[in-house]
């Protein structure tokens, strides 16, 4: 069972009923750029991992990767992440130059100390074995680097020698304690202390030096250039040793290195495509890894941990690497590294299934229970998906700013080319009845879809319409627009017909359902305000609902047509009951420092999330 956290809800409450949330983490992979190297951080204990995406950290256990903690703190994006030796604390770095030092072992996460080395971008960190001292370099104004007590911040030594950005640092785990640094100026720099003190730069790359790593019994130390050279030195006096495969370790540039825990190997990752283990006392390859011919699988990552191999790919793609089957994989951890838009929920098979899409185009389907996912066959939407749904055949059908409508079977789980519909402007958001039909609203037009071909658009409805949602009984369309009211249609055979209702929200329209009996009509706006009209009453105010302290932006209603859910820009999930506003369930930072982008059901007490931090969460409500 992954991780779960128990939160009571806040807000007014009835007496006698708890209403408690716990939730599963689907977190999202790493976040890679073509020709950096991502940094992937090992616990001492050799349980977790842990890289950083966005403003998030995320921790992972590494025999069960669905078990995931993300830690949302910072307000930059985050670079690089590193366990204390003691396993006690991570120290953290950002963008803006801030370092923050957090507990690992409570759920809070509770900050112990923040520092500001240097102003720029923090590029990789090191702690000396006994968690005391704290190296961290980077991309600063006058300075690229600081070595300094973790508890105190006061420095113990220089880091100097270079005139360019440092990439990667690494401390020597024994005493004598020895620092070596590579940077951009195509060096790497050597240290004695503490105090640390420069002693001599190494100039045998001749390119970028993008990762150094000490052995960890400390007797050496190796750095990985973008040359594609590895070369080997004594941990203790720095002296060269040898240059692993001769004149070139791989064909491309080298991003990563992890030395396996017995000291006597290397894992590294290039460029080229491949990782491989080198045996570093004869010098020779053992394995390499080749993980594909497209330029996603680009390896920018790696780290060897107890039995654990892991390789990252510009995919954002985490593999586990098999030292026995070296052409695949023991298995690939996929998910999304890009902001989440839309999620739909369906059963298929008696499981259920949580379909997200995302800012890059990119669909992935998760298994509600276990966390295991993938993402679909072929090629798919190559912009942002901006709504997905469920049909009456069994088929998601989703809509993306690559101006395209696309049908896909559930149970082939495959783009292939049939079940496209192109538009003739970009599509916003779409909503799906019963008989084949799928209303789409496009910027300035209403298009109507049946049996996945136009049969009818309105082209200039005279306002611009944002979302859509169709009755269950297939004939009343309600499109909501930025005028702050909701139009009604119905669908006469393949028309739209203006029905001439108005009804009013409190504000421009960000979202709008159905309850699943059609007994209702919520209607979300940017005025943090969400109304209920009954649908029997002619659509008359059922109620209003107060809570969100930002623009809502999006609502979905539960499968007991009792209790419908709403996220906004606020951070917040609130859970609200249809016969009275007060009794409300507030789900606090439910994507800390990220706006809930979307919402879904998996059943009557199970709410599914999503945000910009390209994470899933599942949350169970108790009324």
């Amino acid at each position: 069972m992954p991780y779960e956290i128990t939160r009571r809800g806040a807000g007014p409450q009835v007496p006698g009923c708890v209403c408690v949330s716990a939730e599963k983490v689907f977190a999202s992979l790493p976040q890679v750029e073509r020709g950096v190297s991502k940094i992937v951080g090992g616990d001492p204990k050799g349980n977790s991992f842990l890289y950083t995406n966005g403003k998030c950290v995320i921790l992972r256990n590494i025999d069960n990767p669905a078990i995931a903690d993300i830690y949302t703190e910072h307000a930059h994006q985050v670079v690089v992440a590193k366990y204390a030796p003691s396993g006690f604390y991570i120290a953290s770095g950002d963008v803006s130059g801030k370092l923050r030092i957090w507990d690992t072992t409570q759920k809070e996460h509770l900050l112990k100390y923040e520092y500001q080395p240097f102003a720029g971008k923090i590029k990789d960190i090191a702690w000396t074995e006994d968690s005391k001292r704290i190296a961290v370099v980077g991309e600063g104004r006058e300075k690229f680097g600081a070595v300094f007590l973790w508890d105190s911040g006061s420095s113990v030594g220089e880091i100097t020698g270079h005139n360019k950005v440092i990439n990667s640092v690494d401390i020597k785990q024994s005493r004598p304690y020895r620092l070596v640094t590579g940077s951009d100026d195509n060096c790497a720099a050597f240290f004695e202390g503490p105090p640390f003190k420069f002693k001599f730069t190494i100039s045998d790359h001749g390119r970028f030096v993008n990762c150094v790593r000490f052995s960890p019994d400390g007797n050496r130390f190796a750095t990985a250039s973008a040359d594609g050279q590895i070369f080997i030195y004594d941990g203790k006096t720095g002296e060269k040793v040898c240059a692993l495969g001769g004149s070139k370790a791989h064909d491309g540039g080298i991003y990563a290195i992890s030395w396996s825990p017995d000291s006597t190997r290397l894992l590294s990752a290039s460029g080229d495509k491949t990782s491989k283990i080198w045996d570093v006392n004869v010098n020779s390859v053992v394995n390499t890894f080749t993980m594909g011919s497209n330029v996603l699988d680009q390896q920018l990552g790696c780290l060897w941990q107890k039995d654990h191999l892991l390789s990252i790919s510009l995919s954002g793609y985490i593999n586990y690497l098999d030292k026995n089957n070296p052409s695949k994989p023991l298995r690939v951890i996929k998910g999304h590294s890009k902001s989440i838009q839309c999620l739909t929920v369906h059963k298929n098979g008696g499981k259920s299934y949580i379909y997200s899409g995302s800012h890059d185009g990119h669909i992935n389907y998760w298994d509600s229970e276990t966390g295991e996912n993938d993402s679909f066959a072929g090629k798919g939407h190559t912009n942002q998906v901006s709504r997905m749904t469920v049909d009456e055949h069994g088929q998601l059908v989703s809509c993306s700013m690559d101006d395209t409508v696309r049908y896909t079977n559930l149970t082939l789980r495959d783009y292939s080319g049939q079940g496209v519909v192109k538009l003739d402007v970009q599509p916003k958001c779409l909503a799906v009845g019963p008989g084949g039909y799928t209303v789409v609203v496009c910027i300035g037009q209403i298009v109507l879809l049946k049996d996945q071909r136009k049969c009818f658009s309105i082209d200039n409805p005279g306002y611009e319409p944002e979302v859509v949602a169709v009755h269950p009984g297939g004939e009343t369309v309600a499109v909501g627009g930025a005028d702050g009211n909701v139009r009604l249609y119905s669908i006469l055979g393949t028309t739209l017909k203006d029905e001439g209702k108005l009804l009013e929200a409190k504000g421009p329209v960000t979202d709008l359902a159905f309850s699943h009996d059609g007994a209702f009509l919520a209607v979300c706006d940017a005025s943090k305000v969400v109304t209920v009209f009954s649908v029997a009453d002619g659509y008359s105010e059922n109620n209003v609902f107060y809570g969100h302290h930002a623009k809502i932006v999006c609502l979905a209603w539960s499968p007991d047509n009792e209790h419908f859910a709403s996220g906004g820009m606020d951070m917040m999930v609130y859970v609200w009951t249809l016969s009275d506003p007060e009794t409300r369930v507030k789900i606090q930072d439910a994507h800390r420092l990220h706006h809930v982008s979307s919402l879904a059901w998996l059943d009557e007490h199970t709410l599914v999330t999503t945000s910009h931090d390209a994470s899933v969460k599942e949350w169970t409500i108790a009324y």
